[in-house]
């Protein structure tokens, strides 16, 4: 659950109520797509004649400081967000061209932001729930020698 990316830190963080980092001020960009929309277009691809690179990812794109506030409003959290120094190798924007997709495969993300996110952080809830009950309730069975 502590992978490191940037949507699964987040959730996490505030299902736990734990403050909210952000490298710099927050005002990189990043595109996010949800799991269902790149197998789709995988799928799309593969039973396509289309043999030239092509991107498949959203093109709506988010500071991460917007998507921080995002889903600390969907998780209902009251968890600060704070700032760290900038990364230096962070780079500003990332957002595929997935111009081909679109014109060749008429290929498109159909899970929004919200929705994404709102199916991520229930599955974080019971990850987290099971989590906890697992630790409290370990049967540990009594050592006998012989």
């Amino acid at each position: 659950m502590n992978d490191g990316r940037v949507i699964s830190h987040f959730v996490r963080q505030m299902l736990q109520n734990e403050p909210i980092s952000i490298n710099g001020l927050g005002e990189q960009t990043r595109s996010f797509q949800y799991v269902s929309d790149l197998v789709d277009g995988l799928i799309n691809l593969m039973n396509n004649n289309f043999s030239q690179p092509v991107n498949l990812g959203s093109a709506e794109e988010l500071t991460i400081s917007e998507l921080a506030h995002v889903v600390r409003k969907l998780v209902g959290s009251s968890s600060e967000i704070v700032n760290r120094p900038a990364m230096q190798d962070d780079p500003h924007s990332r957002k595929p061209d997935v111009t081909r997709a679109e014109k060749y495969m008429h290929w498109h993300t159909k899970v929004s932001i919200v929705a994404g996110l709102n199916t991520t952080i229930e599955y974080f809830r019971q990850e987290l729930k099971r989590h906890s009950h697992s630790q409290r309730s370990i049967w540990r069975p009594k050592m006998r020698y012989l």
